[in-house]
């Protein structure tokens, strides 16, 4: 959709986590399209209608999760803030842009969840100022076993509209990658999952 998704068997693509990747998924392209990131929206705001516990504030993760926090706070009518991955170097040296409160309860926004890590940082920060992180809420995840883990570890939960085995088989429908391809790239994501 749109190139979001590219495909390079030599795994080419590194992540910030250092990881080579087969498979590089591009949320921020969908910042361009109007019609995808109202879907987005209305479909993180469905997770939340689901909720038992209802948020006070959105807070997104610097830089892909902010844009889709913003337009999931003006949806539901919520504060925002976001994160920083470190405070900043000058002014106030704020990590966190905009009003927590003690004890509000937030939804941290991320475009996509590898190893849990960065989105993870940012809900750590907002519990250490005080508020009380619901979940964390992303729009893909690879599903690797170290993200389950660290999330678990810390105690806060997080969902994802969709998913890397759900892209995979995607994919093949759309007959732009072989079976054989598919079972390539998720022996991949097993392997990887359990480094």
């Amino acid at each position: 959709m749109h190139n979001a998704i590219q495909i390079r068997p030599d795994r080419s693509f590194v992540w910030t986590s250092g990881i080579q990747s087969p498979i590089y998924c591009d949320n921020r392209l969908t910042m361009s399209y109007p019609d995808v990131r109202k879907k987005i929206v209305q479909q993180f705001a469905e997770i939340i209608k689901a909720s038992e516990k209802k948020p006070d504030v959105i807070a997104g993760c610097a830089t892909a999760g902010i844009p889709h926090a913003a337009w999931l706070a003006e949806y539901l009518g919520l504060p925002m803030v976001y994160v920083r991955s470190k405070p900043k170097g000058h002014g106030k040296q704020n990590q966190i842009e905009g009003k927590i409160e003690q004890g509000d309860k937030v939804i941290v926004i991320e475009d996509l969840i590898s190893t849990g890590g960065s989105s993870l940082d940012s809900a750590l920060v907002l519990r250490e100022a005080g508020a009380e992180v619901l979940s964390v809420l992303a729009i893909f995840s690879y599903g690797l076993k170290k993200a389950d883990l660290q999330f678990n570890d810390a105690n806060i939960p997080f969902s994802t509209i969709t998913n890397f085995d759900i892209l995979a088989e995607a994919l093949v429908e759309k007959k732009e990658i072989t079976s054989e391809e598919k079972l390539s790239l998720l022996e991949w994501r097993d392997e990887l999952g359990n480094k």
